[in-house]
Formats: structure tokens, sequence, C-alpha cells
């Protein structure tokens, strides 16, 4: 008894494993307010010209006009460029990126995709990301690029031409601009759902451990 004892002290004595560290929770949680902010003022911009038959309700929508979206847009911007790029240098320089999101195979995929459906996807070891979650993850990057620089040369069409010369032509750059955003919407609604369906990943992300 007084054996179990102990061992039950040692393993309440020993610290949680850093799962997040900080930097990574930090950058994550500001992109995620910049994400929503840009969202939402996005899709008051849309609606002062739409690109399809419908607009998003009003009650959505963030500046209560044009001029107000565009405001709060550029505003969020800034602020999802700033952090995102030194997310994105951060996870390269300290091997993250390589560590986390690589290797990423169509059949490692597709197994994962699988075992999830049959909700056999195991999520024991948090610090290890599944086939599903590396290629949802580095997509989203790459997502995340194309956001910017199609947004960067609807803002700057003709100081940027170059830039939107890279996507054909003006009207292209926008529907690759919503068709980006759409992505970003439905990559946050699994987010969401994935970290619901496991808190613990989401109590990670909030004290790293």
């Amino acid at each position: 008894m007084s054996s179990l004892t102990v061992t039950d002290e040692q393993v309440s004595a020993t610290p949680a494993k850093v799962i997040q560290p900080a930097w990574v929770r930090i950058m994550h949680w500001t992109n995620a307010v910049a994400m929503i902010l840009m969202i939402l003022s996005g899709w008051q911009i849309y609606n002062a010209s739409p690109l399809f038959g419908f607009s998003f309700p009003r009650e959505y929508t963030l500046g209560g006009w044009l001029g107000g979206g565009l405001l709060w847009h550029f505003a969020a911007m800034w602020l999802l460029m700033i952090n995102g790029l030194a997310y994105l240098v951060t996870g390269f320089a300290t091997g993250r990126f390589r560590k986390k999101l690589l290797p990423i195979t169509p059949s490692g995929v597709l197994h994962d995709v699988r075992a999830a459906l049959t909700f056999k996807l195991g999520h024991d070891d948090l610090s290890v990301y599944n086939y599903v979650q590396r290629a949802l993850y580095a997509g989203i990057i790459l997502v995340g690029v194309l956001i910017v620089l199609s947004g960067l040369g609807m803002w700057k069409p003709v100081q940027l031409h170059w830039l939107v010369m890279l996507f054909g032509d003006y009207p292209t750059a926008r529907y690759v601009h919503f068709f980006c955003m759409a992505a970003i919407c439905a990559f946050l609604v699994i987010h969401v759902a994935l970290a619901l369906l496991v808190p613990k990943s989401l109590r990670a992300m909030i004290i790293g451990r």
C-alpha cells in the first residue's frame, strides 16, 4: 500500500509535458482574432459588390458600411500579416513545421481519414499530428499565403499590377480571395469541432500542457 502511495505521489509530482510552447499559443490566438475580424469585415466589403447571387446577413458583418468594413479589414490585415509572417519564420527556424507537418503522404491521409470516419483515430499523444491534421495545417498555411497575396493585389491593383497578373486579372484575384476565405471558414469549423471533440487539445492551446 505504501509503495502504491509513493508511486501516486511521484506521478502527481511529475510536471506535465509542454505540448504547445508559449510563442505558438500567443501567435495562434492572435491569428484567430485577426482571421475572424477579416472574415466579418470581408463579408461587409463583399456585400457592397457581391460576386454571386447572395449577400451575407448584415448582423454577421463588421463595419456597418463599405468604408467601415474596409477600415476593419485593413487593420486586421496588418495584424494577420505581421503575426503570420512571424509565425512562419519562427516555425521554419525552430524546425517545428518540419517536425510537426512532415511527412505528408496520400496513403497516410487516406488511412487517417478512414480511421476518423470510423471513430478509430487516436488522440493519445497530442504532440504528434496525424496525417489529416498535417494536411489541414499545411493546406491552411498555403491558403493564408494566397489570400494575403490576392488581397494585396486587390488593394493596390495599379501599384502591384504584377501581383494581380499572377492571378490572371483583377476579377480572378477576387474569386481567388473569396474561395480562400471560404476555405478558411471551413477550416475553422473543422478545427473548432475537433477541439470540442478532444477538449485536452484546446486545454493544451490555452495553458500549453
